[in-house]
């Protein structure tokens, strides 16, 4: 019986791509630091540089599917808890480059804010909604949405209020686009009362009331009602 060799040019690119991109994972992520003992954890993370030089020019696409060899961690027979046990230094270290190597991608904030940082674990959950903190800083306005997600962790699986506020108020100074919308521009207010902050919280509404920023009536009307209502408890607690 004989056989025929198709030859590499027959082979779709997009196949040689991938098999290439997975190579060049490997060896980026050997690259990065000594060689690894057997165990559930992840490789050292690679260097953006060497991604970059092993996405053959297709950063997006390499970027997605870096995000896909991260996650597959989470199903290793022998890790036997998902994410929650691996180190999250290094698995910040994997995030960073992805990031550098597709910068407009939702997917690493994705990943951090509703995956990784609801880790159990509170030590790894700051780490990573610090992650996302910074992330947050190089582009605002668009990634208000996963700094917004984690304010309201640190909020209520955290219980941090002061670490709540401090994200709330960084999407109201650095968001500056028109289309973030109200609640995420307000939250502070909402923890401040938590934090029975309230002049604090009477002194934001009122400034944000005369800033002329807020045009829908609805809206007025509730921040109207909100600064009475705050009015009402400051002077019940005197």
């Amino acid at each position: 019986m004989s056989s025929e060799l198709r030859p590499l040019s027959a082979v779709p690119f997009w196949i040689c791509a991938l098999l290439a991109l997975t190579l060049g994972l490997q060896i980026a992520s050997r690259l990065s630091g000594p060689a690894l003992r057997v165990s559930a954890d992840l490789p050292p993370p690679p260097r953006p540089e060497a991604l970059r030089l092993a996405s053959f020019a297709e950063e997006p696409a390499a970027a997605r599917l870096a995000m896909l060899y991260l996650q597959a961690f989470d199903y290793r027979g022998d890790n036997r808890i998902p994410y929650q046990k691996l180190d999250y230094g290094r698995l910040i270290g994997w995030l960073d480059a992805i990031l550098a190597l597709d910068p407009r991608s939702d997917y690493p904030l994705f990943s951090a804010a509703r995956i990784y940082a609801e880790n159990p674990d509170g030590a790894r959950s700051r780490q990573m909604l610090e992650w996302v903190y910074r992330a947050f800083l190089d582009d605002p306005n668009r990634r208000w949405p996963w700094l917004a997600h984690a304010a309201l962790l640190a909020k209520h699986r955290l219980n941090d209020l002061p670490l709540a506020l401090r994200y709330a108020q960084a999407v109201e100074r650095y968001a500056t686009d028109q289309n973030v919308p109200s609640w995420a521009k307000q939250m502070q207010i909402f923890i401040l009362e938590d934090m029975n902050e309230l002049d604090a919280a009477r002194t934001m509404i009122a400034s944000l009331l005369e800033s002329g920023r807020i045009h829908d009536p609805a809206e007025i009307r509730f921040l109207k009602e909100r600064l009475q209502e705050l009015a009402a408890r400051r002077a019940r607690r005197r």
